[in-house]
């Protein structure tokens, strides 16, 4: 599970473009607090610490504290936008996370064992499907990824979520079919060969 850690807030007084230029220019970055059936809370973030926790990795599913004016609020950051020249970040949308909850988070995948797989060692390549699966999860056991074992795998292989053992809690959005995670697709000289073979059986077929 991803650590936790805390933020402090100062609630905005004044919300809209205008005055979220403002905050941006005194090194503040807007966001919101919402959900819960409560009142949503316009605030704003130091934004150093934040651009250091979301480039620190798991930002989305990790649960967080926010400490508004002294009450301590505990939030998953569900949204984030991001300046499209300067790449930092301009806004972030916090939902309010209550004892008990589960969320709807997508959760990395981590493939391990690569040096076990007899397909990846004659030149085959991973192809990724999913780099990340949605699930719903308890919040307050968020992994921080699902492990994905390539031991034993050929060539012309797949992965399916079926074969995964996911964590405790940890159940996929998609029920109705068993995934495709990732495949070991064959190396493109081979892929040339084998085309080439085909097409040399066909040739005397066709003559004939």
């Amino acid at each position: 599970m991803s650590n936790t850690y805390e933020l402090t807030a100062s609630v905005r007084n004044r919300v809209g473009k205008g005055a979220a230029r403002a905050s941006r220019r005194e090194g503040k970055i807007p966001a919101v607090i919402y959900g819960n059936k409560q009142t949503p809370i316009a605030i704003e973030l130091d934004h150093k610490t934040v651009y250091m926790k979301l480039h620190a990795g798991g930002f989305l599913t990790t649960v967080a504290t926010i400490d508004v004016n002294g009450e301590k609020i505990r939030v998953i950051p569900r949204d984030y936008s991001l300046d499209p020249v300067t790449d930092q970040p301009i806004h972030i949308d916090f939902l309010r996370v209550s004892a008990g909850s589960t969320l709807h988070v997508q959760i990395p995948v981590q493939f391990i064992n690569e040096e076990q797989s007899p397909g990846l060692k004659r030149g085959g390549v991973l192809n990724i499907v999913r780099h990340d699966i949605d699930a719903t999860v308890p919040a307050d056991a968020i992994p921080d990824h699902i492990v994905v074992d390539l031991t034993g795998l050929e060539i012309g292989d797949s992965v399916h979520i079926s074969a995964v053992k996911l964590p405790a809690g940890v159940t996929p959005v998609v029920s109705e079919r068993d995934f495709t995670i990732a495949t070991i697709a064959a190396p493109a000289g081979l892929k040339s060969e084998e085309g080439e073979a085909a097409a040399t059986e066909a040739a005397p077929a066709a003559k004939a």
